[in-house]
């Protein structure tokens, strides 16, 4: 292999490089060596062995190249759950290039700003997103290549690439500090940040997955939510590519199918939020399937209701739950919680994670004390390497030499972390601050609640007035005024929803969680149905 310039290394330094490489494309390689003949991944349309896939990434990440993408070059990838997604994330992985996962549920100004701001050099789109794909292209002015899962005009199929003529794996240098992934947030802010995450930081993560985590080779995992979101992709998926493990892939969390799913194919193994967990427990499918072959399950977005907690425990007495907690920029795991402390420590996220170190902290960054409140922060290799042209941004985040999570939370005496809000949630009513996750676990514990969620919306008198949305549970009835009283008899005063609404569903991303910056938006009319203190 030949180096040119200066700085260049040696031949001998690049061999030795290469014999030390530790990619996410490494790690495909090693399963397939241990298992060539095993089933990695299936969709119900597609299959292919670990020896396959492999095969796959080697032959599309010389496609890549071929084309003209370099090492470091952004690829972006725009499309619901498939097989093709899979080869994608370890073919580009395996030409050196950067990936950039896209939300297929972006319109085409928001796809648009994350090409351009990430300089995509390559665009691969799910045939049935093209439209929009299209539309989004017009914005990224580095955009040179263009490929779609099947065919349509102007665009290269997939298959093309697949169809490379050289099967071997291109001898690319890799540093385990170079980036992998641009994550996209979905913060606050009017347009999202790139979270630049190394090979380093994510194999750090998968190895607190795994290990923490309770995984292993024998594992058969069904995989639902969104692959372009870090949770399902790089706390499951990546890691059962590691482990040699069992992968089928559906387009989302539809609950008969995942239900359907995981009777047939004898699942093992399954992550969702709460919302989907719930919407499992409330189908009528769920009792008349067997899901006997569960044995691992894990959630994540939000803290699973105590009283939903109990009831996977009843109905699925032979399944053990892992709460995984995080964000983005740490890979995402930071906190767990483990099987035998779900009803004990019930609400909370756990202690810090194998390769974690995790406080609580005031604005000065000094710890708080036990049960006293304050930011979360973190610090751990599983970290970004920083937001993608944000320099600001970044030192904000990293101040003191901390990840600064933007949550409030509380650490008991035995290091156990309870997520109370992000700040940006916490509801100001009347001088007082109310956690909106204290509410709903009240309100969950009413019989008739199937869903629920806890917002602030603006008040002249409250400055902020606390008001819970409510899905409630098929043949029950509830009024607003019984599920006050309910809250009133359990919480202070002041953090009693002073208005309910009904609704049919919540409004959630497609990682499930809900999306309470519009529900504070469609239910900012409650106010008007509030009157000034005193009430």
């Amino acid at each position: 292999m030949a180096f040119a310039g200066p700085s260049a290394p040696s031949e001998a330094a690049a061999d030795v490089a290469l014999a030390r490489r530790q990619s996410l494309a490494d790690l495909l390689r090693r399963s397939a060596r241990r298992h060539p003949s095993r089933l990695a991944v299936s969709d119900g349309r597609t299959s292919r062995t670990f020896a396959e896939l492999d095969e796959d990434a080697s032959r599309l990440a010389g496609a890549l190249i071929a084309r003209g993408v370099r090492p470091g070059e952004r690829v972006a990838v725009l499309s619901r759950n498939s097989v093709e997604y899979v080869q994608t994330i370890f073919g580009v992985a395996r030409a050196g290039a950067v990936l950039v996962p896209i939300n297929f549920m972006l319109g085409a100004d928001e796809i648009g700003y994350v090409l351009a701001h990430s300089s995509a050099v390559a665009l691969i789109a799910q045939y049935a997103l093209l439209p929009v794909a299209r539309d989004a292209a017009k914005a990224a002015d580095r955009l040179r290549i263009r490929v779609a899962y099947g065919d349509a005009d102007g665009w290269e199929p997939f298959g093309a690439l697949l169809a490379h003529e050289d099967a071997e794996a291109p001898a690319v240098l890799i540093g385990a500090d170079d980036p992998a992934q641009v994550l996209y947030t979905s913060g606050t802010e009017s347009r999202p940040k790139g979270a630049v995450l190394s090979h380093a930081a994510l194999i750090a993560q998968y190895s607190s997955c795994v290990i923490d985590g309770g995984m292993d080779r024998n594992d058969v995992e069904l995989h639902a939510m969104p692959l372009f979101h870090c949770a399902q992709q790089h706390c499951f998926l990546v890691p059962d590519i590691q482990l040699g493990a069992v992968s089928h892939i559906l387009p989302g969390p539809d609950p008969a199918a995942l239900l359907e799913a995981m009777e047939r194919h004898r699942v093992t193994k399954f992550f969702a939020p709460p919302t989907v967990w719930i919407s499992l427990l409330r189908h009528p499918d769920f009792d008349r399937r067997d899901l006997s072959s569960l044995r691992k399950g894990y959630y994540g977005a939000a803290i699973m209701p105590v009283e939903v907690l109990r009831e996977i425990g009843e109905r699925l007495p032979g399944v053990r739950l892992w709460n995984f907690y995080g964000q983005t920029e740490m890979a995402p795991v930071a906190v767990m919680l483990q099987p035998e402390d779900q009803i004990r420590k019930a609400g909370s996220a756990g202690q810090a994670a194998l390769n974690v170190e995790t406080r609580v902290v005031d604005a000065d960054g000094d710890d708080v004390a036990p049960g006293e409140i304050g930011e979360i922060v973190h610090r751990s290799p599983h970290a970004v390497l920083g937001y993608l042209d944000d320099p600001e941004k970044t030192a904000e985040a990293f101040r003191g030499g901390w990840f600064h999570s933007g949550d409030l939370g509380v650490m008991d005496d035995e290091g156990f972390l309870t997520v109370v809000d992000r700040i940006k949630d916490m509801i100001k009513t009347g001088g007082e601050n109310v956690a909106s996750r204290e509410v709903e676990e009240v309100i969950y514990e009413h019989p008739a609640v199937a869903e629920v969620a806890v917002v602030g919306v603006r008040h002249p008198s409250w400055i902020e007035a606390v008001v819970a949305i409510v899905v409630t549970k098929p043949g029950t009835a509830v009024t607003e005024e019984e599920l006050r009283a309910h809250t009133r008899s359990r919480l202070a005063a002041f953090k009693v929803p002073k208005a309910v609404a009904f609704v049919d569903a919540l409004p959630k991303n497609p990682s499930g969680k809900i999306l309470k910056r519009e529900l504070r938006d469609l239910h900012a009319g409650l106010a008007d149905r509030i009157p000034g203190a005193g009430r």
